[in-house]
């Protein structure tokens, strides 16, 4: 049975048009299970309805026509409840209803099972038989395994418009990641596809197509000479046996059919990796869905075949075009930050790509610039998207595909809001962060690149709260020198003089690696990252703090940061780093001062040292988006779990006011740096639990700013109090709109759907 469940997920899964698939895939599960019946009904989300989508063994005229409500019938009961359904006499049921145009009065059993994709219901997967027939465990497993199995398959086919929802234009489609930066963009997706990925091969026009039938020849010839001299090598190390499969390389390349197969496929306006990666798919699919071993052996022989050409072809290919569309909206399985830097910034409108996380080094490049960014959107179909227009919604992590009119014009609007409110609050930036009842809250950045060190922020901000000294490390291919590091150090602390500058020590591991220092591990959050890497290799972090004391000689504004601080053992093992470097370099002639020196409270396990730590160094910054996704074990980059990471869950927020309460006991400086100080109404709850700084993204100032100078301190500590009492976050966000709302500061807020 487990190996027609895998050949059916993968019919599913194989299928260019899901309408199609779907008709497969009730044909097999009712062979497989020995029925008279097997339907499909797809829950339409706008109407409220199941609508029955598909079926063998029902009347073919009923499909599209019969819908019920939720509760309605069988078919409703099984989708109100969430839950299967299985009867000898469905006709004995209260719920039973017959629908005259389905012909269903023959079948007497009936299981249906819902299909169900991260707690939304999709629709409902039924059986039936003419015989009473109570349907068995075994069936009944095997029908919710299936339905399990289609519902990511079939949460995609909706998203992306392959298959047609009953009541809704099936040109436009979106999909949602995890929001990155803010902002919102209507533009133009121009696809960069990752070399030799069938996978993710753009779907382009020839220009030329005998061009394209004559690279694509070369490639192959090349392969060909690849294989002979790769078999040629290892013929004196390999059996006779083994030496063999080259030859069947050989034949398959030399087979007419797959080069003419291409080939036809470019002359219809394809062009040379397109046309190839739609062969061999094909190809491949076919190869792994009959019943003969040796074919389905070589499906993936076809498929590593397929691949060599292409890598050939896109050596030819540039990555990036000449020409970039006005507001291009850059679109990729992974984008690194050489990718970005080959778009002009006049038209780098924006980015989605389907792996990436908020805290990755082009996230980090991207929020620097102001570009809207949706990371981790697992669903996106890469192919189909090149050149399509979209509207990029940053708040929300979404990107809708082919938008129609009233959308587009829905989205001009807001962001005429936003640009209007920008110019707004432009013209008090220079003001001081005070509220009206006098209570000044210190407003600092957070950097790690050379585009933030613009003098025009000195007059607007009380320091830099974090500098990312990762980033530096992130866009070369080696370790940087003591002298590299130096000079960058050196720039930011003489751009913000005398303001202080918070430079935190390399922080990789988790999702950050280094290109030349890969990390593999099956938990990187919980694993090797911060601190334990830089301790683990003090040849590494001497060279950082020896640059970062240099940098510092004669400025008096550095302060260094200690990331990922789990023990207080480490903090003293780093504390004695610092004070040899110091004595290094006093050596050799540098006299620095002792900069003041902070930890990092990110690790649930700081929040019940603090004392201990407080004794040790000079003041403490909060990262409060790494507190927040520890302390609810939630991975915020995980689109399966994403929703669940929130700043303001009740947990967080109780463990952030007694954090700020026990550090004004201590009398130890407190800053929070991270997405929550970062938004106006979190910034009024952080102000308010009494925590001395917050430190933002260079976007986010102008309405963190606006909020404070409108909300009396009093007022925000009487928020804290009423926030406090709330027990979940959906209370507390609405509270905070609410309270906004009477402020009248709810324009500061990101924009509702």
């Amino acid at each position: 049975m487990l190996d027609v469940l895998r050949r059916i997920v993968q019919e599913v899964n194989g299928a260019r048009n899901l309408n199609a698939a779907l008709s497969t895939m009730v044909r097999r599960i009712r062979k497989a299970m020995r029925t008279d019946v097997c339907s499909f009904y797809l829950f339409d989300v706008e109407q409220q309805r199941l609508v029955l989508m598909e079926t063998i063994g029902l009347h073919a005229q009923a499909v599209g026509q019969v819908s019920l409500r939720l509760g309605e019938g069988l078919v409703g009961l099984v989708a109100q409840r969430e839950e299967p359904l299985n009867l000898e006499d469905a006709h004995g049921h209260p719920q039973f209803r017959y629908f005259a145009e389905t012909g269903e009065e023959r079948f007497s059993s009936f299981l249906g099972v819902p299909i169900i994709h991260q707690r939304r219901m999709l629709g409902v997967l039924v059986v039936q038989q003419q015989d009473k027939r109570r349907f068995d465990e075994g069936d009944e497993a095997f029908l919710v395994t299936m339905a399990a199995q289609l519902a990511g398959v079939l949460a995609h086919a909706l998203a992306t418009g392959t298959l047609n929802r009953p009541s809704r234009d099936v040109g436009q489609a979106v999909f949602t990641g995890v929001a990155t930066s803010p902002g919102m963009v209507i533009g133009e997706a121009l696809v960069i596809a990752p070399p030799a990925d069938l996978d993710n091969v753009p779907d382009l026009v020839p220009t030329d197509i005998d061009y394209e039938i004559k690279r694509l020849k070369d490639a192959i010839y090349r392969v060909r000479d690849e294989i002979r001299a790769a078999g040629e090598r290892l013929a004196s190390r390999i059996s006779a046996q083994e030496l063999a499969l080259f030859e069947v390389y050989q034949q398959m390349l030399g087979e007419a059919a797959l080069a003419q197969e291409v080939e036809k496929r470019i002359r219809e306006g394809q062009w040379a990796p397109g046309a190839l990666a739609d062969v061999v798919r094909r190809h491949v699919q076919y190869m792994e869905r009959v019943d003969d071993d040796y074919l389905r052996e070589r499906a993936a022989d076809v498929r590593d075949l397929g691949r060599r050409v292409l890598a050939h072809l896109q050596e030819e290919s540039p990555q990036t075009p000449d020409t970039f569309p006005e507001r291009t909206i850059l679109v990729g399985d992974e984008i690194s930050v050489a990718t970005l830097g080959e778009v002009p910034r006049g038209k780098l409108a924006g980015l989605v790509s389907i792996r990436g996380s908020s805290t990755s080094h082009v996230a980090i490049l991207a929020r620097a610039m102001g570009i809207p960014t949706v990371l981790g959107m697992v669903d996106l179909p890469l192919p189909r998207l090149n050149g399509a227009p979209v509207i990029l919604d940053g708040h929300r992590g979404r990107l809708f595909v082919r938008p129609d009119e009233e959308l587009k014009n829905h989205y001009r609007s807001l962001i005429a809001e936003e640009t209007a409110l920008a110019e707004v609050l432009e013209h008090e930036q220079d003001l001081p962060s005070r509220t009206p009842d006098g209570h000044d809250m210190p407003l600092m950045v957070n950097t790690g690149l050379a585009v933030d060190a613009v003098a025009s922020l000195k007059t607007r901000i009380s320091g830099v709260g974090l500098y990312r000294t990762e980033v530096p490390f992130m866009i070369t291919e080696r370790f940087p020198g003591e002298q590299e590091q130096m000079r960058l150090y050196r720039d930011q602390l003489e751009s913000f003089a005398p303001l202080p500058v918070v430079m935190r020590t390399l922080d990789i591991g988790g999702d950050k690696d280094l290109p030349y220092f890969p990390i593999e591990e099956a938990n990187p959050f919980l694993g090797w990252r911060g601190i334990r890497v830089t301790l683990d290799h003090p040849e590494v972090l001497m060279v950082q703090l020896r640059a970062m004391l240099r940098a510092s000689q004669g400025m008096g504004n550095l302060q260094i940061l200690l990331p990922m601080v789990t023990n207080v053992d480490e903090v003293d093992d780093t504390l004695k780093l610092i004070d040899r470097a110091q004595a290094e370099l006093a050596e050799e002639g540098v006299e620095v001062e002792r900069p003041k020196i902070g930890v990092m409270l990110e690790v649930p396990a700081t929040l019940y040292q603090l004392e201990s730590l407080a004794e040790r160094v000079d003041f403490f910054s909060v990262g409060s988006n790494d507190l927040t996704q520890y302390l609810l074990a939630v991975d915020r980059n995980n689109p399966r779990v994403a929703e669940l990471y929130d700043a303001c869950h009740p947990a967080v927020l109780a463990a952030l006011a007694r954090l700020a309460q026990e550090a004004v006991a201590l009398d130890m400086p407190t800053s929070v740096c991270g997405e929550l100080a970062g938004d106006p109404a979190g910034a009024l709850l952080l102000m308010g639990m009494g925590f001395d700084a917050l430190s933002m993204n260079t976007p986010s100032l102008p309405r963190v700013r606006a909020a404070i100078r409108r909300v009396p301190l009093a007022a925000a500590e009487a928020l804290v109090h009423e926030t406090l009492k709330l027990a979940t976050p959906g209370e507390v966000r609405a509270h905070l709109v609410k309270r906004m709302g009477e402020w009248q500061l709810d324009h500061l807020l990101p924009p509702k759907d």
